[in-house]
């Protein structure tokens, strides 16, 4: 009988701990052996998904957000055994680039059914700690909303409080010069957001940085945004979401292995929609270093 370890945050922001019990029908009805795991602290589920590889658990499934999804890959890197991405939390950016299904019954008949697939991970070094991230991380106005968006808001309203946040902090756009080293080629600009994107879409599938961003190429693409006002602001948001921009004044996109990112005063920097210390920064691709499990096809 197969086994599966189910790693859910009980008191993330939206979790309904009712879904976890329709995830865990889903599985028993397929014939696995569940093991149900609550997080009760920061970094625990990167615990508890170590945990279960060590006990042979053959597959680490994770019901919530970005924030307990990539804590969980953590404890995963390594190993051979496969993970799956159960949609829940404020937003789920990874489970959308993989097209892996929002409804959590959905996910899960998809991680029973689907088919394990590499990605990258980006490996970041700040404030002397050190992390995996898939979707993106770096500094800017992302990691300013990020730390501006209480928990109490998100609970409340979802991403639907971040994009709220975002307009607030978009009508006095703050771009401060910056030091950027891709590849060990430096550069020095002003900025109002440095992100290292694994992934390509920020609202999967509407939105997206830009076409051709890959996750499992082996390498960043580092986006730059260099705004100043409000028209800019928006100027450079169009261009992006368009693809009209890319290369211009405003909106700049370099690929490399590693990327680090240097200000003059500290600013918060932000890792899979997590807060993660402020500048200085940097990070690497490891690349294959997970598997996914995602729907066949994909």
């Amino acid at each position: 009988m197969p086994h599966v370890r189910l790693i859910f945050n009980p008191i993330a922001s939206r979790t309904d701990t009712r879904v976890v019990g329709r995830v865990v029908d889903e599985f028993l009805r397929e014939g696995w052996d569940v093991d149900i795991t609550g997080t009760t602290r920061d970094g625990h589920a990167s615990e508890l998904a170590r945990q279960g590889v060590v006990e042979g658990a053959d597959l680490i499934a994770v019901y919530g957000g970005d924030g307990t999804t990539t804590q969980a890959m953590e404890g995963v890197v390594g190993s051979s055994t496969p993970v799956a991405l159960i949609p829940g939390g404020t937003g789920n950016l990874l489970a959308g680039n993989l097209r892996i299904p929002r409804n959590p019954r959905a996910a899960a008949r998809a991680a029973i059914r689907g088919v394990p697939r590499f990605i990258d991970l980006g490996r970041m070094k700040c404030n002397g700690g050190e992390r995996y991230f898939a979707v993106g991380a770096g500094t800017g106005i992302d990691a300013d909303i990020m730390a501006k968006t209480t928990t109490r808001a998100k609970r409340k309203w979802g991403m639907g409080a971040y994009v709220a946040r975002g307009l607030e902090l978009l009508g006095a756009p703050n771009a401060v010069p910056h030091r950027i080293t891709i590849d060990g080629e430096t550069f020095e600009t002003d900025a109002l957001m440095v992100l290292a994107a694994n992934c390509g879409e920020i609202i999967p599938p509407i939105v997206r940085l830009k076409w051709g961003i890959s996750f499992d190429d082996g390498l960043f693409d580092v986006l730059v945004i260099n705004a100043g006002t409000f028209v800019e602001t928006m100027d450079a948001a169009w261009r992006m979401i368009t693809g009209l921009g890319h290369g211009g004044k405003r909106v700049a996109f370099f690929s490399g292995k590693s990327v680090a990112v240097e200000t003059e005063t500290p600013r918060p920097v932000q890792l899979d929609g997590e807060l993660c210390g402020e500048t200085p920064f940097s990070a690497e691709i490891v690349p294959g270093a997970i598997k996914i499990v995602v729907p066949k096809g994909r």
